[in-house]
């Protein structure tokens, strides 16, 4: 049986496993308050898609953030390799927990501290990649929730196949600087390829000016199709719709 949970719901429920942590007794070796650290990969326009119901969590849990819990923000505004120095930053601060979204934000959690609760939501196997022992039992300071999607990607290769059928040459977007879900997306959507027989053309992307350079060259591919990769970076904020915008115009369904 296949169980379907919304982003919100998810988020919301990775606020109440923040709050299942002991806060109160770390605060109380530390401080007055609970304090809990959350480490962004994107801004803070893009991250309050996961902060608005992360917050709603913890309010159902008993906290509420300026009252009885305080949240101390660090935002690596797409910059992904300001992420570890980030995280160093949580940990001097000596937050109850690091709450956060996503595989680097996780992968530089994991490698800052071993004794601060971490809890996380990725889209990605978190046993697979050394983030927990196991599923049932995560052990040592980090547990979280995943969504499992990495077959978003060829699964939204086979819908394009079918709304373009007489394509049969298409593109993936990838984000180098989040190497480990570009690498699995490109090696699972090259699986699908194959097995549609089609021409996969893997461009990537990490800044806007890589953005607007990678969809110049949509054209010159001939590419029917585009498939943006399950990452963050381009589905948040205005990334995603603009992607959408100037796809259109390179005339590649998207």
């Amino acid at each position: 049986m296949t169980v379907t949970i919304g982003r919100r719901a998810l988020l919301a429920a990775l606020g109440g496993a923040a709050a299942a942590w002991p806060l109160v007794s770390r605060a109380q070796q530390q401080s007055a308050t609970p304090v809990v650290g959350w480490l962004g990969s994107e801004s803070r326009e893009a991250e309050d898609l996961f902060i608005v119901p992360f917050r709603q969590g913890l309010k159902e849990a008993g906290y509420v953030e300026g009252q009885n819990l305080a949240i101390e923000y660090r935002l690596a505004e797409g910059q992904y390799d300001r992420l570890p120095a980030l995280a160093a930053d949580l940990v001097r601060r000596q937050v109850s927990v690091i709450a956060l979204t996503g595989l680097p934000a996780a992968l530089a959690a994991k490698a800052a501290t071993a004794t601060i609760p971490i809890v996380f939501q990725i889209a990605d196997d978190p046993v697979q990649l050394g983030l927990v022992a196991s599923l049932g039992r995560p052990g040592g300071n980090i547990t979280g929730l995943t969504s499992l999607n990495v077959e978003v990607a060829p699964k939204q290769l086979e819908l394009l196949h079918e709304l373009v059928p007489n394509t049969s040459a298409m593109a993936l977007l990838v984000n180098p600087a989040n190497s480990v879900r570009a690498e699995s997306n490109t090696r699972e959507a090259q699986v699908a390829a194959r097995r549609l027989g089609l021409k996969l053309h893997v461009v990537h992307a990490s800044d806007e000016r890589e953005f607007d350079a990678a969809f110049a060259n949509l054209v010159q591919l001939r590419a029917g199709a585009l498939v943006i990769g399950p990452d963050s970076h381009w589905r948040s904020g205005m990334r995603f719709p603009r992607s959408v915008r100037i796809a259109r115009s390179s005339r590649a369904a998207v």
